[in-house]
C-alpha cells in the first residue's frame, strides 16, 4: 500500500508539473493535457510534454534566425520595444512635426527577402497589385496611427482611420492643432482641410511615413510602408503590366534584376556614365509611354476616319521606339548582359581635353620621385636625361606623383618615374601623345590606386606608352586600364586587377607586349567591335576569363581586327578566350554549332502582339494587320496596333565551349599561345 501511495503521489507530482510546464509554453504550442489519476495518463503527458519542449526549441531557432533579418520578419510581434532607429527631421533645429521611423538605410538581402517572401512572391505582372494589397492587410495597423503625410510642398501630420488597400490609399484625418513643414509655400488649417476634402480624406500609402514610437507596436507598418514606398519609386515601371505574355515570374524577372542594379549603382559599382545613360533611357521611356497611352485612349473603337488611320500609324511608332528603349534597359539591368553588352553607355563620358604642343614649342621631360639617391640621379642622367635633353629646346621638370606630372604633359613630352610605391587617389588620363616609363623594373615603380573610380587609367592620346610600370587597382568600376580611342602602346608592364581589366573601345588600338595581367574579376582584356588589339608575349591569368571579344558589330561598326601570338593564358575561372555573339548567328551554323530556339537579338523585334483603344484585344490575321486601305475602311472593326511581346525580358543567353576560335575572321594571327588549367576551357562562344 505504501508503494502504491508513493506511485499516485508521484503521479500526481508529474501531472501538476505537466500542467504548469505546458501553461509555460502556451504561447508557442497548442497543447492540451487531460490529466488522470492513473500511471498511463501520467506516462503519456510525459511523452506530450517532451514533444513540446523538442517542439519549442526548434521554433526559439527559427525565431532567433527570423529576428536576425530586421527587415523581413513582418507578423513577429512579440518584441520588447522598436527595433529601428529614430528618423531625425532636422539636426539642431526646432522641427514643427514629429520624427518618423528610420527605415531608408535597409540593406539589399532585407528587401530582397521582403519582396520574394512576403510581398511579391511568384506573382505575376497583373498581379502585383493584388499581391502586395494582400501583404499589406497582413501587417499594417488597420486604424489609429499617426503618420506624416510627405509630399514635394509640405510634410504633416494625419492620423490614419482606415486602409483602402484595393487603391493603396489610407483614409486620414488632419491632426489639430495643424503641425506641418512647407517648401517654398504658406500652408493654413484650412487650405489643408480643402485640401483633404478634395481628396475624399485619402491620400497615398507610399506617401505615409509613420511616427516614431518607441513600444515597437508599429515597426512592421512602418517597414511595410517603406517596402511598399521603395518598391513603386526604384522597381515598378508603369509599362511592366503591358505584357500580353503575362506568365512570367515577376520577380524573378524584373524585381531581383533592378534591386541588384540598384545597390551596385549606389555602392560604385556601375561606371557613372552608365548610369547617366540608365537614367536617360528611363525618363525617355517614361515620356514615349506616355505619349502612347494618350494616342492609345483617343482612338475610337469602331471608325474608319482617316485621322484614326494616321494615329494608329503614329502608334505603331511610339511602340517601337518604346519596345527598343525596354530592351536597351533591360540590358543594363541585367547583370550578365551589362557585362558582355552594355557597353554603349559609356560612349557618352567625356573625355580630357588634348593640351596638344606648346606654343612656345618647348618639351618637357617630367621626373617624379619623392627622393632619390645620388646614385640612382647620376644613372637617371646618363641613361635618360642626357639624351633627352640633347636639344636647347627641352626642359626638365620635378613631381612628386606620376598623376601631376601626367596633368602638366603637352604632346611629345616624357614622364620619368623612378623607383617608389606612389599612391594615388584620382584617375590617370592621357589625352596627348606622350611616354610615360618606369625606370627600373616594372616590381619596383608601382603606381597604387586606392579611392573609386570609374578607371585607374584612360588613354586617348594618338600615340600613348607606357612601360616598366606595376599598376595596382582597388575599387575601379570600368577596368585598370582603359584605352578610349587613339593608341596605347604598352610593354613590359604588371597589371594587377580588383575589378575588372584592361578594356579596349570601339575605334582604339592597343598593342600589349609582354606584360602581366591578373586578379580581374572580369575578363582581362575585353575587346570590342571596331577596336584593334595586338597582344604578344603575355601572360594573362586568374580572371573570370582570359580574353573577351566582342563580336556584335553595330551597324557602324566593323568586327575587331585581333593579334594573338606566344601568349599564357592560364588558371582563369572560365574561358581563355570567349567570343560574345548574337544568337542569330548561332541559327545560322556560325562556327559548325547549333542550340536550340534562338531568342530574338536584344536591339530587334521580330514578334507581334496586339494594343487596343479600349480593354483587351483579339487577335488578328496577319493578313488584317498588314492591311492598309482595305482593313481601315471596315466599319465595326476594333482599331489595333500591331505590338511586341517583350521578348526582351526573355533574352535568354548560352555559353558554349569550341575546339577553336583561330579561323574566325576577328583574328589576324594567331599562334604559339598557350592555354593551360582554363575552368571551362581554352575558346568559348556566348550566344545572346
Amino acid at each position: 500500500m505504501e508503494l502504491d501511495a508513493g506511485v499516485k503521489q508521484s503521479a500526481d507530482a508529474l501531472n501538476d508539473m505537466a500542467d504548469f510546464v505546458v501553461e509555460d509554453l502556451e504561447s508557442f504550442v497548442n497543447v492540451e493535457l487531460e490529466v488522470d489519476k492513473n500511471s498511463q495518463t501520467s506516462e503519456h503527458n510525459m511523452s506530450v510534454i517532451t514533444q513540446a519542449l523538442f517542439q519549442n526549441g526548434e521554433e526559439d531557432e527559427s525565431d532567433s534566425e527570423d529576428d536576425d533579418d530586421s527587415g523581413t520578419d513582418h507578423f513577429n510581434c512579440a518584441r520588447g520595444g522598436t527595433q529601428l532607429q529614430r528618423c531625425e527631421r532636422r539636426s539642431g533645429v526646432n522641427s514643427g512635426v514629429p520624427d518618423t521611423f528610420q527605415t531608408s538605410h535597409l540593406l539589399f538581402y532585407e528587401r530582397f527577402k521582403a519582396y520574394q517572401d512576403y510581398m511579391l512572391g511568384d506573382c505575376k505582372p497583373s498581379e502585383v497589385k493584388a499581391f502586395t494589397a494582400d501583404y499589406l492587410e497582413k501587417v499594417l495597423e488597420p486604424c489609429d496611427w499617426l503618420a506624416l503625410w510627405c509630399t514635394d510642398v509640405f510634410d504633416v501630420l494625419v492620423e490614419v482611420r482606415d486602409l483602402d488597400l484595393k487603391d493603396l490609399k489610407a483614409c486620414v484625418r488632419l491632426v489639430l492643432p495643424l503641425q506641418c513643414e512647407t517648401r517654398g509655400c504658406e500652408l493654413t488649417e484650412d487650405a489643408m482641410t480643402a485640401l483633404l476634402e478634395a481628396t475624399q480624406q485619402r491620400v497615398l500609402l507610399q506617401e505615409l511615413h509613420v511616427v516614431y514610437d518607441s513600444s515597437g507596436d508599429f515597426d512592421q507598418t512602418a517597414l511595410a510602408l517603406e517596402h511598399l514606398r521603395f518598391f513603386y519609386k526604384h522597381i515598378w515601371r508603369q509599362w511592366d503590366e503591358e505584357d500580353e505574355d503575362d506568365d512570367f515570374d515577376y520577380f524573378v524577372r524584373c524585381v531581383e534584376p533592378r534591386l541588384r542594379l540598384y545597390y551596385d549603382i549606389l555602392e560604385d559599382r556601375v561606371p557613372a556614365g552608365l548610369v547617366s545613360e540608365y537614367q536617360s533611357l528611363l525618363e525617355s521611356c517614361s515620356k514615349v509611354f506616355q505619349q502612347f497611352s494618350s494616342l492609345r485612349s483617343e482612338l475610337v473603337s469602331d471608325s474608319d476616319s482617316e485621322l484614326d488611320n494616321i494615329s494608329m500609324v503614329e502608334g505603331l511608332k511610339l511602340y517601337d521606339q518604346l519596345e527598343t528603349l525596354r530592351r536597351k534597359l533591360h540590358i543594363i539591368e541585367n547583370p550578365l548582359l551589362r557585362y558582355v553588352l552594355g557597353y554603349r553607355g559609356n560612349s557618352r563620358q567625356q573625355c580630357v581635353q588634348s593640351r596638344g604642343l606648346r606654343c612656345s614649342g618647348v618639351k618637357v621631360v617630367h621626373v617624379v620621385t619623392a627622393s632619390c639617391s645620388s646614385l640612382q640621379l647620376q644613372s637617371l642622367l646618363s641613361d635618360r636625361l642626357l639624351p633627352l635633353s640633347s636639344s636647347e629646346d627641352t626642359q626638365i621638370q620635378f613631381h612628386r606623383d606620376p598623376v601631376s606630372a601626367v596633368d602638366s604633359s603637352h604632346q611629345g613630352d616624357v614622364v620619368l618615374i623612378l623607383p617608389g610605391v606612389y599612391s594615388v587617389s584620382s584617375s590617370m588620363f592621357i589625352p596627348d601623345s606622350i611616354s610615360v616609363e618606369g625606370f627600373g623594373l616594372p616590381d619596383e615603380v608601382v603606381i597604387e590606386k586606392k579611392n573609386k573610380g570609374d578607371s585607374f587609367v584612360e588613354s586617348t592620346g594618338a600615340e600613348v606608352k607606357l612601360s616598366n610600370i606595376k599598376f595596382i587597382q582597388h575599387d575601379a568600376i570600368e577596368g585598370i586600364l582603359c584605352v578610349r580611342q587613339g593608341t596605347l602602346n604598352m610593354e613590359n608592364c604588371v597589371l594587377q586587377c580588383e575589378t575588372t581589366g584592361v578594356i579596349v573601345r570601339t575605334s582604339a588600338c592597343l598593342n600589349m607586349t609582354r606584360c602581366d595581367l591578373y586578379g580581374s574579376k572580369g575578363a582581362g582584356v575585353e575587346i570590342y567591335p571596331g577596336s584593334v588589339c595586338s597582344l604578344i608575349g603575355n601572360g594573362i591569368h586568374h580572371c573570370k576569363d582570359g580574353i573577351l571579344i566582342k563580336d556584335f558589330a553595330h551597324e557602324l561598326d566593323v568586327m575587331p581586327s585581333i593579334t594573338m601570338e606566344n601568349n599564357v593564358i592560364h588558371n582563369n575561372e572560365g574561358y581563355g578566350v570567349i567570343l560574345v555573339k548574337p544568337n542569330d548567328e548561332e541559327q545560322q551554323g556560325d562556327a559548325g554549332d547549333s542550340v536550340g530556339p534562338s531568342p530574338d537579338p536584344p536591339f530587334t523585334s521580330t514578334t507581334t502582339s496586339t494594343l487596343t483603344a479600349s480593354g483587351p484585344a483579339q487577335l488578328e490575321s496577319a493578313e488584317n494587320n498588314n492591311s492598309t486601305e482595305g482593313g481601315a475602311s471596315t466599319s465595326g472593326r476594333k482599331w489595333q496596333f500591331s505590338r511586341q511581346l517583350s521578348r526582351n525580358k526573355e533574352t535568354s543567353c548560352v555559353t558554349r565551349a569550341v575546339q577553336d576560335l583561330k579561323d574566325h575572321q576577328v583574328f589576324v594571327s594567331v599562334q604559339g599561345n598557350q592555354f593551360r588549367r582554363n575552368g571551362l576551357g581554352d575558346y568559348g562562344t556566348f550566344y545572346y
